[in-house]
């Protein structure tokens, strides 16, 4: 029977195809690409359902094993730390270190690592371990030194030296 269905040439075709049937019978979510958290969270849970009503754990394990690399990967770069922590946060539940005892400062310290250079040379010497007081006091910073860079380019606008350009946070989109 095996030999038989392996010399079929439709055959995983029509397997895919009945994949996507039974995917599309369960009326998926459609993601609007937001930076709405929470509507990116409840787009995920819903597809996450359709996995499992479908039963395809491996399927499950493989996105799960994509957004963990994701999660490591993180790094702010560009992103302002509200952005950085809302995608922090959004991958943080899938990797398994960020659960248990040692969650909250794995988290930290992991947050910390991924910080812009010149933000993480601030907060890093605090050694901030519980995640809310760490990512407020990053954005606090984050906050006064744009402040700090505006009044900077406004003197520089009526003519006088600025001292040098600090760390620029990316503006709000």
């Amino acid at each position: 029977m095996a030999q038989a269905l392996e010399h079929q040439p439709n055959v995983g075709e029509n397997a895919a195809s009945r994949n996507l049937a039974t995917f599309q019978r369960e009326n998926p979510p459609v993601f609007k690409g937001t930076h709405d958290l929470d509507g990116a969270l409840t787009w995920l849970k819903e597809i996450e359902r359709i996995f499992r009503v479908m039963d395809y754990p491996s399927i499950q394990k493989d996105v799960r094993g994509k957004k963990e690399i994701e999660f490591l990967d993180l790094r702010q770069g560009n992103k302002s730390i509200v952005e950085y922590a809302a995608k922090f946060g959004g991958l943080a539940k899938f990797y398994q270190h960020n659960d248990g005892a040692n969650g909250e400062f794995s988290k930290c310290i992991k947050f910390e690592n991924g910080l812009h250079p010149e933000i993480k040379k601030v907060i890093n010497y605090q050694k901030i371990r519980i995640f809310a007081d760490l990512v407020n006091c990053c954005r606090i910073y984050e906050e006064e030194n744009n402040a700090l860079y505006s009044v900077i380019n406004e003197k520089r606008g009526k003519g006088q030296q600025g001292r040098g350009k600090p760390y620029e946070a990316p503006s709000g989109k």
